[in-house]
């Protein structure tokens, strides 16, 4: 398909749309431990997909300032102070990212005392893993001794923001320390790909599974640790080889249709569009950055293109993975439903908002 700038800016208005529209599935009732409902699917909700969610979005407002964008952001962020905030947990950090990049440009005066106290909370009272890790505990179950390759997405990336935009160096400190940890137990060194989990009960990585989203997040989240924060030299090359590492990998897995599968390394399995925006994004911000080369870019506008084909005329991403426990065997990820959520929106807006900033007056053919 050809893709010009208005197409792009098009879609990034469709997706915007879809995701403030996004209202509760009642097929998906998980309730949290504590009794009360949950809501991983609607925008009104605090909880982690509406977290990558509000990413998405002040990463867009912060390309175009749009005083409505805005808005929207600071009327989420009001309504749900209104109310009391969740437990904390790794998943419900997510929302704090965003509200992190928010203030960081406004220095709005209301965020800044719930910005440090969830900080605070996260250093002194997250459950840890042997080495210090974060546990990956979530609103509806404890994992206990288990890192996921999604905390890091969730977590890290609040304490890197926050610590460099309020000056606490301990925050970014953490955050480096929390890829490192990952990076050890949850990076393949066989194939360079990402693990979607790691167990201290019993020293393994479950099924094993090389899932496409969990290795999107990682791809994402290392290109933008190195933009939210300033990284020690030598920490920055080493993560640049992860990830460069992980890239060489994903290249050649990469479908006809520009897409991704739910496993990576899997043919049986479903093409997965959440996490495909998810590596169109990093490979084509690498590449601004110099980390990659012709090729990532290449294989990163061949990603944008299978991304704007699964936006429907309402604004809503298709082909996205539910939310996705973690599994004991491969089968378990086959069978993951399909389901638009706020995480898709977010990861296609991340990916549109780098397209368009890297497109110029050029036409390019996907």
């Amino acid at each position: 398909m050809h893709l010009d700038g208005a197409d792009i800016r098009h879609s990034l208005n469709l997706l915007v749309q879809g995701m403030t529209n996004l209202r509760p599935e009642a097929q998906f009732d998980e309730p949290n431990l504590d009794g009360t409902a949950s809501d991983y699917i609607s925008f009104t909700c605090w909880e982690w997909p509406q977290g990558v969610g509000l990413y998405g979005l002040v990463q867009l407002w912060r390309r175009h300032r749009d005083p409505k964008l805005l808005a929207v952001l600071e009327g989420w962020y009001s309504d749900q102070l209104a109310k009391a905030l969740p437990p904390l947990n790794i998943n419900t950090t997510a929302p704090m990212l965003a509200l992190s990049v928010l203030w960081a440009e406004t220095r709005d005066p209301r965020w800044q005392p719930v910005l440090d106290d969830w900080a605070n909370r996260l250093m002194r009272d997250a459950a840890r893993t042997s080495e210090g890790g974060f546990q990956h505990d979530v609103s509806d179950k404890i994992n206990e001794g288990e890192l996921w390759d999604d905390t890091l997405f969730m977590a890290g990336l609040f304490l890197a923001s926050y610590g460099q935009a309020s000056g606490r160096s301990a925050l970014v400190d953490e955050a480096i320390r929390q890829f490192l940890v990952h990076a050890r137990y949850l990076s393949d060194p066989e194939t360079g790909l990402w693990f979607h989990g790691w167990t201290f009960k019993g020293r393994h990585n479950f099924a094993r599974a090389r899932w496409a989203r969990g290795n999107a997040w990682i791809t994402a989240c290392i290109l933008d640790l190195f933009e939210l924060a300033d990284i020690p030299a030598s920490v920055r090359l080493y993560l640049e080889g992860v990830l460069t590492a992980q890239v060489q990998a994903l290249l050649p897995l990469q479908a006809a249709s520009g897409a991704w599968r739910t496993l990576l390394d899997d043919a049986s399995s479903y093409e997965e569009i959440s996490a495909t925006a998810g590596f169109a994004y990093g490979l084509l911000k690498a590449a601004r950055q110099g980390i990659g080369d012709a090729a990532w870019a290449e294989a990163g506008w061949r990603g944008i293109a299978a991304v704007m084909r699964n936006i429907d005329a309402h604004g809503t991403l298709q082909n996205v993975s539910y939310g996705t426990r973690m599994g004991h065997d491969l089968q378990f990820y086959r069978d993951i439903p399909l389901q638009p959520t706020g995480y898709g929106q977010a990861l296609a807006i991340l990916s549109l908002v780098e397209a368009e900033g890297q497109f110029g007056e050029k036409e390019v053919l996907a």
